[in-house]
């Protein structure tokens, strides 16, 4: 494995990183946590310092993991670890029930984030078979600052490119739990329902874009809106209308707009344009397959693509 995926078990195809340990997509969530190395629990020890020949408590405590004694993190008395199990019996009732099966799940960066992702069985095509599927991502860090995170995922089959989108309504941090208080995966629950109105406000968003065309110029303002040149240069000229004046990762999307997989549903169209952006992102950024899967769930990625959505729909509205 590289050095941000630790360890990874998925359901159905090879995933396009080609990580992961393969396994059947019947798997119960607690099958798939064993399948992905994740049968182990975080134990919260008391942290010290030695001065003087002495053991001096620091007041606060390390999050140690009981398969190699690893420390992962270092937190405050407030903190309250959720383990794996807790994690992933969230979907139990779900995957028992038929509405989700399990996907893929693993460890990143060395076991201070572990993640689950759930296919839900709803789907739908547009513009002939574009086919777009749903799925849940559960994300349990076991790292200082970090939050527990449930998002829907919808992803385009043709090229594997994903959105992370909130189940909030006005919100893009999806139903977010901090580690100050017990976990109540009941709580998370309630959310849900927001996964079947946000999957149908996608799929609306979907449509109005492949409805909507693009122009030669408006392109390039919004790659430059969404990937804008941060040289000093570029911010004294006037606004960007050269192919040339874009950056690089604008200029990236530029190119593969008619090349990349599924270039040809909705062509010359807002949607067309959008997935410029999202398999540039998910497939071509980063220094390597297991960074762009953390990046495009978690980092810098999440967020780009996000806003190039958002970007994608003004340009739509107005043309």
């Amino acid at each position: 494995m590289s050095h941000e995926i630790e360890t990874m078990a998925y359901a159905g195809e090879l995933p396009w990183h080609g990580l992961g340990v393969e396994v059947s997509n019947e798997l119960t969530p607690m099958m798939m946590l064993e399948k992905a190395g994740l049968d182990w629990s975080v134990d919260e020890v008391p942290s010290f310092v030695e001065h003087d020949g002495r053991q001096i408590p620091t007041g606060q405590k390390s999050l140690v993991r009981s398969s190699d004694s690893k420390i992962l993190t270092n937190v405050g008395s407030g903190w309250h670890p959720v383990q794996n199990h807790e994690a992933f019996e969230f979907f139990n009732e779900f995957v028992m029930s038929g509405d989700m099966e399990m996907h893929t799940a693993g460890s990143l960066k060395g076991g201070q984030m572990v993640w689950a992702l759930a296919k839900v069985k709803e789907s739908f095509d547009i513009f002939g078979d574009d086919k777009i599927e749903s799925f849940l991502l559960f994300s349990n860090p076991h790292q200082y600052g970090k939050a527990l995170n449930v998002k829907f995922t919808p992803i385009r089959v043709v090229c594997n490119n994903t959105l992370t989108l909130s189940l909030e309504q006005e919100s893009t941090k999806g139903a977010k739990l901090n580690h100050r208080v017990a976990f109540d995966a009941d709580s998370v629950k309630d959310t849900l329902g927001l996964a079947h109105e946000k999957f149908a406000m996608y799929k609306e968003m979907a449509l109005h874009l492949g409805s909507k065309r693009t122009t030669a110029e408006s392109l390039i303002q919004y790659y430059n809106d969404v990937f804008p040149s941060t040289s000093r240069k570029q911010s004294e000229r006037a606004p960007v209308t050269q192919y040339n004046d874009l950056s690089k990762n604008a200029q990236l999307c530029y190119d593969a707009l008619e090349v990349q997989p599924g270039a040809h549903y909705a062509e010359g169209s807002w949607w067309q344009a959008l997935n410029s952006v999202t398999y540039i992102t998910d497939h071509v950024q980063g220094k390597n397959n297991d960074n762009r899967m953390y990046n495009q769930w978690f980092g810098y990625m999440e967020k780009a693509k996000i806003n190039a959505a958002n970007k994608a729909v003004e340009y739509a509205n107005a043309a």
